[in-house]
């Protein structure tokens, strides 16, 4: 395989007319469909809809990680270039997700959606035909900025669209779609590549997103009903402004530092970035204690779902950026496996995702939290496993160890991620849904940004010292942490946070859903 580890690194190092407006009616806490609610009779029509964006943004996260290679050899890219056309991506979408869900909130969420898919189109399109590096860097910022105005809108627009009778059903079809993008990325990644059509090389793989784009962009002004929050707060623009500056400094060397060796400028960017934040959060308290509109309000901050929600996911997230790495780097660096055979080990695991999402809604009404714990519980035997065979068996090990392992991997994940997005969702007020949207996509992005580089550096400090596998093990290992850490939180999360009527009562639905 060419270019040996270090080209793997780079491959797999980044991720990641005429609608009436209406607003989920809040009561108890807030929540859309907790009383009698105009209920839009499209919504499911339109659900596939607003999950394109979901999936489409994931895709391009892996489908660019499998083409890097090839985009390297076809334009010269030197390796700080390809590192931007592979995490520059990240950058603009993480740092534009909190803003944008905010002024979905504003200014409306299907606006909002519109905006983001019309300019991840347009994107897309100029990634496709670029004729230079600089110009698909370029592409690829505008695709992250698309990604972070449509993405937030995704759990916003579920959440005020449903009814709390099956708004848990509504985000099992998210977790199906999520399942379905990191698969269909590194697959279909691989088999656009091997195709080579028209002799276009990877271009492909950019252009394959212009007809889905713009078949979303008319089901969306056809079928998703606006909304918007009833009392609009201020935008706070010195707050929004903060935690985008530091999440853009805290990001980039991040994801460029592990590559690069760790220089001066990696560490004074995460020095600047942490004062810009811890700025942020004095800024945001002090707006609190003076009557103003601070962007996540402190009852939400304080709420145990909420909490507990965002540590599972942040656990959860930590350990999959960088098991999926190591794991990548270990099949095509320590089996020697082509990058078409590596993304195809990985589709059991987003199948049986995709399935598990199904079944938590109605596990989730009948045993409550109890349900996240044995997702991770199940997430944390795969990786026992994982660690077991890899140690007896070393680089050896085969697919059909390997692959009930990521099964029993795609079972936790599919319980626990989609019912964690619901319950945190299910917590945020109506009038400020895209934000809190915003801040939970962003913790995402953060959590996986970390254990890619985390996990990086441990992987390759291991696998120069002992070989891949041993690097692999040392990965596994700190997940373990990281999913136990996951398991902790799930505790925290009241019975009443993670249950979910399953079918629709003629009485006001309580607030608290999963």
């Amino acid at each position: 395989m060419s270019g040996g580890v270090g080209t793997v690194a780079r491959q797999a190092g980044s991720e990641h007319g005429g609608v009436g407006e209406h607003s989920g009616v809040s009561g108890a806490g807030g929540n859309p469909g907790s009383s009698a609610a105009a209920v839009d009779s499209r919504r499911w029509r339109a659900l596939p809809v607003i999950l394109i964006a979901s999936f489409m943004s994931l895709f391009d996260v892996f489908v660019v990680n499998v083409a890097a290679p090839s985009i390297e050899s076809d334009l010269g890219a030197s390796n700080a270039g390809l590192e931007l056309i592979v995490g520059g991506y990240s950058f603009t979408y993480a740092a534009g997700l909190v803003t944008s869900g905010r002024l979905g909130d504003r200014f409306g969420r299907r606006r909002m959606y519109l905006i983001g898919m019309a300019v991840f189109t347009a994107a897309s399109a100029l990634c496709g035909v670029a004729p230079n590096e600089a110009t698909l860097i370029g592409g690829r910022l505008l695709q992250g900025a698309g990604a972070a105005a449509m993405v937030p809108q995704v759990l916003a627009l579920i959440t005020v669209s449903f009814p709390a009778a099956e708004r848990a059903r509504a985000f099992a079809f998210f977790g199906v779609t999520i399942g379905l993008g990191g698969v269909c990325g590194q697959v279909l990644g691989g088999v656009l590549l091997d195709l080579d059509i028209l002799g276009l090389g990877w271009r492909p793989i950019f252009l394959v997103n212009v007809p889905i784009g713009l078949a979303a962009l008319v089901g969306a002004r056809r079928l998703v009903a606006d909304s918007r929050a009833t009392r609009p707060e201020s935008l706070d623009p010195v707050g929004l402004g903060a935690l985008t500056l530091g999440i853009g400094l805290v990001l980039v060397p991040l994801t460029l530092g592990r590559d690069e060796g760790w220089p001066l400028w990696t560490w004074l960017a995460l020095t600047a970035g942490l004062l810009v934040l811890g700025g942020f959060a004095g800024w945001e308290a002090r707006l609190a204690r003076g009557g103003g509109h601070p962007i996540i309000p402190p009852a939400v901050v304080r709420s145990r779902p909420v909490v507990g929600g965002m540590v599972m996911i942040a656990g959860y997230f930590l350990f999959f950026g960088g098991f999926l790495l190591s794991l990548t780097i270990f099949l095509q660096a320590g089996q020697h496996r082509s990058p078409l055979n590596a993304g195809l080990m990985f589709a059991p695991l987003g199948v049986v995702f995709a399935l598990a999402s199904l079944c938590a809604r109605p596990l989730a009404g009948r045993f409550g939290p109890r349900v996240l714990s044995a997702g991770a519980l199940a997430t944390s035997l795969s990786l026992v496993g994982f660690a077991v065979a890899v140690a007896m068996e070393g680089t050896g090990v085969s697919a059909w160890e390997l692959t009930p392992l990521l099964m029993l991997a795609g079972v936790g994940n599919g319980l626990v991620i989609p019912a964690l997005a619901a319950t945190v969702m299910a917590a945020a007020p109506a009038d400020i849904s895209g934000t809190v949207s915003g801040v939970l996509t962003t913790t995402q992005q953060f959590a996986s940004a970390l254990g890619v580089s985390g996990g990086g550096a441990l992987f390759f400090a291991q696998s120069a010292r002992h070989g891949p596998d041993a690097g692999l093990l040392a990965t596994v290992l700190v997940g373990l942490v990281s999913v136990a850490v996951a398991f902790l939180g799930s505790l925290v999360l009241p019975r009443a946070a993670v249950v979910t009527p399953s079918v629709p009562t003629p009485a006001p639905v309580p607030a608290k859903v999963a």
